[in-house]
């Protein structure tokens, strides 16, 4: 089965609500060639996630809208938490789990982003669980044990039948808004390791379908790169996901 790419721009917490609809109806006006092969997400702060999906089916729909995050549990006494069903009630089908910022900030780890996966799955939602190693990590040869960590504390606990709506992401965390990205041989050789650890634990099948983003001070420049490298499925977008003619020559790159 051939995996389609998957662009995703993650806003992070940026852009008022009338920016986010000025955003996202100038990249509907300059995505229609790009859509046919292409999967294109954008995830907007809660605070814009409405707005944004107004402007996306006054332009048609086809552009995906997604969450930067959920809380595990559906409803309660949860302050300040967004919960799965409240997400798809907002038109949302797709929600980053795991993004190396709230590993980092907010301290997130497996058996809390396993119980997301498992809330983002059970209400329908499309999770990206997001891994990757830090500077220090790699430079220790830690980046395999540090990934096959990461992806057994949170899939082996999924079944089997679930991870086909999974994607993963794989985000170094050294190069997570520091303008040092991966190297297209240095993403290429993660994406084999997390497909090779996948077969081995999961099954082929499933390390045929699931698709494997890179994330990581991508952008316009160095985004064909990247993706024309075996097994990168699609790139996360930080910061240059906020420019549309940047986003767009990103997802233009992986149409080619």
């Amino acid at each position: 089965m051939e995996r389609r790419v998957q662009i995703v721009g993650n806003w992070k917490m940026n852009g008022t609500v009338r920016e986010a609809r000025e955003l996202v109806h100038a990249l509907v006006a300059g995505s229609a060639p790009i859509l046919p092969t292409v999967d294109l997400v954008v995830c907007p702060p809660f605070t814009s996630l409405a707005a944004a999906r107004e402007a996306l089916d006054e332009g048609g729909g086809k552009i995906i809208l997604g969450a930067q995050d959920l809380h595990p549990e559906p409803k309660g006494a949860f302050t300040g938490g967004i919960s799965a069903p409240m997400l798809v009630d907002l038109g949302v089908a797709v929600v980053l789990v795991g993004h190396s910022e709230r590993r980092t900030h907010f301290g997130e780890g497996g058996p809390l982003l396993l119980r997301k996966l498992q809330a983002a799955l059970d209400a329908g939602l499309s999770p990206i669980l997001c891994i990757g190693e830090s500077l220090e990590q790699r430079e220790q040869g830690m980046m395999g044990p540090t990934l096959d960590g990461q992806l057994a504390e949170t899939l082996l606990h999924l079944p089997p039948s679930a991870l086909e709506r999974v994607t993963l992401a794989y985000e170094p965390v050294w190069a997570i808004g520091t303008g040092r990205n991966a190297t297209p041989e240095q993403a290429e050789g993660a994406h084999a390791h997390i497909r090779h650890w996948i077969d081995g634990h999961i099954g082929k099948s499933a390390g045929t379908a699931m698709r494997i983003l890179y994330g990581g001070s991508v952008n316009g420049a160095n985004a064909r790169g990247l993706m024309g490298r075996a097994g990168v499925d699609g790139v996360l977008v930080g910061g240059a996901s906020l420019a549309a003619s940047e986003f767009l020559k990103i997802a233009e790159a992986a149409a080619l």
